[in-house]
């Protein structure tokens, strides 16, 4: 069954301390199919993410660098949601993700800058004790994100999973084009067309 839901997410990260921890980021993003991959500010090399990012995601993935925070573009309606323990944040379980995203993550010891989180429509935190290792505070917000817009049979009252999959929700897909008074003049040629073809 596709389980992708509509929308689109990036995921990227401020301050680069670990370049191999970025790596293990756009590997994990390219697992749950993330649209784009950013950076912001120097200090990201490379050759040494490759280490943790065997997917070479970049060759899949746009990966945009973005040398300052005034250089960042997102695109037109994409939310920027940081991802920081702060006492005012909302608890990632609690969160309703937007349908169009760009999550970013800052750097373990300083977290993200006064500056970006100003920048930021939602800021988001994990309820862990003390801060997580970037690739995997990334890993579980795309895991929140695909739980709540992905498309999965509900989990039943007792333990264990599903028994049925038919009780899974049927396939997102576009239909055929429906119309509120008449048929467009160029579709009825082509459904007539279709209609001839047939032996």
């Amino acid at each position: 069954m596709d389980s992708r839901p509509r929308g689109y997410f990036g995921i990227g990260a401020e301050g680069v301390s670990k370049s191999a921890n970025v790596g293990a980021l756009l590997r994990t993003a390219h697992a749950f199919g993330a649209s784009f991959c950013f950076t912001v500010g120097t200090g990201w090399d490379a050759r040494q993410g490759r280490q943790a990012d065997t997917a070479d995601t970049p060759l899949h993935v746009p990966m945009w660098r973005f040398p300052t925070l005034d250089a960042m573009q997102l695109p037109r309606g994409c939310a920027l949601v940081g991802i920081e323990l702060l006492d005012d944040a909302v608890d990632l379980p609690s969160f309703r993700h937007p349908l169009s995203a760009a999550y970013i993550l800052g750097p373990e010891r300083s977290g993200l800058s006064p500056d970006l989180l100003a920048r930021c429509q939602h800021v988001v935190r994990i309820p862990t004790r003390f801060a997580l290792n970037l690739a995997v505070a990334g890993a579980l917000v795309l895991y929140d994100r695909l739980l709540q817009h992905g498309r999965f049979a509900d989990r039943p009252v007792g333990t264990g999973g599903p028994r049925d999959t038919a009780d899974a929700p049927e396939r997102t897909g576009h239909g055929t084009p429906r119309f509120r008074k008449t048929v467009p003049d160029w579709m009825a040629w082509e459904q007539q067309d279709k209609q001839t073809e047939k032996p």
